[in-house]
């Protein structure tokens, strides 16, 4: 059940969870690869940042794990980097419109299109590595691993950007060959598009600087199946890219090197979850069945202890927040504390 999945911050006994998940996640996922030192450094560090245990606020990775509380089972995750391109380089291609025009060939006139590698993303937040089980997607399950990394910036907002970025994944096939990839990357890096996945999630980006092409590539000379897919996302990402849209985000005209896949970005004010939210003071009540109450989402509105779970909730004039005693057991909060609360409007 849906109402029983609760958002909480990863810890390092996740490990094997983790494992999981990446496995499950498939060819692509760049952020969960099936790598388990990489798997391990990743639960480390996001501990670090959940426990404020960081030097500098922008290396902060914060990942959250979904578990079902009546199991404990781990069922899906999500994640927040606090600043892109500050450890390492965040390399795109941004598609460019070259206008083409000449007076001697009788006035003729035409755009075309054009990859420039760019690294212009430093210092944004980036939300990413949304995945859930196939038999825990629907219910509302996807809408909590996405919606909770808003309610986690509303928390702590001095930790994050004030624009944020993703990452879809872009078209790559079962067998984990990406069209993109075979039509452009691999004349350049000599090397499968596994392998330069796994490069780009294990070392500092150097080898990308060190190869790309330094000059525009003209779109129109990519073969047919390289061009359809610029700035398209893996059918397993349509609904996360939905939610994205439906947040505030846009399509920036800036694709992944490897796969294609489109980026989109926001500003973090700008984020409907954030713009919608509210800083609340929680009492328990009854409230199925109540034509006040509204469905939504509940959060602690603490870095270190946070969660988020779906909730149904009342919300009064004078800033509290009726909820279920399910709710606050989820969030372990007690009557009186202060959390958010989230409400779907109901047009």
């Amino acid at each position: 059940m849906a109402d029983n999945y609760v958002m909480r911050p990863s810890r390092l006994g996740d490990l094997q969870s983790l494992i999981e998940l990446a496995e499950l996640s498939g060819p692509g996922f760049t952020s969960l690869p099936v790598d388990v030192p990489i798997l391990r450094e990743r639960l480390q560090k996001s501990d670090d940042a959940f426990l404020g245990r960081l030097h500098r606020i922008e290396y902060g990775k914060y990942l959250l794990m979904m578990e079902d509380a009546a199991t404990g089972e781990i069922v899906g995750c999500s994640a927040v980097k606090a600043g892109t391109g500050i450890d390492q380089p965040f390399f795109n291609y941004r598609v460019i419109t070259l206008a083409q025009a000449s007076q001697a060939a009788g006035n003729l006139r035409f755009d075309m299109d054009a990859l420039v590698l760019t690294n212009e993303y430093v210092g944004y937040t980036e939300v990413g590595t949304l995945f859930l089980k196939p038999e825990h997607r629907g219910g509302g399950a996807g809408r909590l691993a996405a919606q909770s990394r808003y309610l986690l910036m509303a928390a702590a907002p001095d930790r994050f950007g004030d624009k944020v970025l993703a990452e879809l994944r872009g078209v790559v096939d079962n067998e984990g060959r990406s069209s993109f990839w075979e039509c452009l990357g691999r004349h350049f890096f000599r090397m499968d598009f596994t392998e330069a996945d796994r490069l780009s999630a294990t070392t500092d980006n150097q080898f990308i600087l060190d190869l790309m092409p330094k000059y525009p590539i003209y779109v129109d000379l990519l073969p047919p199946e390289a061009r359809e897919v610029i700035g398209r996302c893996h059918s397993d990402g349509v609904g996360a890219y939905k939610l994205l849209q439906w947040e505030g985000f846009e399509f920036d005209r800036t694709v992944d090197i490897f796969d294609g896949g489109p980026l989109v970005t926001a500003q973090r004010r700008h984020i409907r979850t954030i713009q919608e939210s509210r800083r609340v003071r929680f009492e328990v009540g009854e409230i199925e069945n109540d034509p006040a109450a509204k469905q939504g989402l509940a959060s602690s509105d603490t870095l270190s202890e946070f969660r988020a779970s779906l909730s149904e909730s009342i919300l009064k004039d004078e800033g509290t927040a009726v909820v279920s005693k399910h709710t606050l057991d989820l969030l372990k909060l007690k009557p009186g504390s202060e959390g958010r609360i989230w409400q779907r409007s109901k047009s």
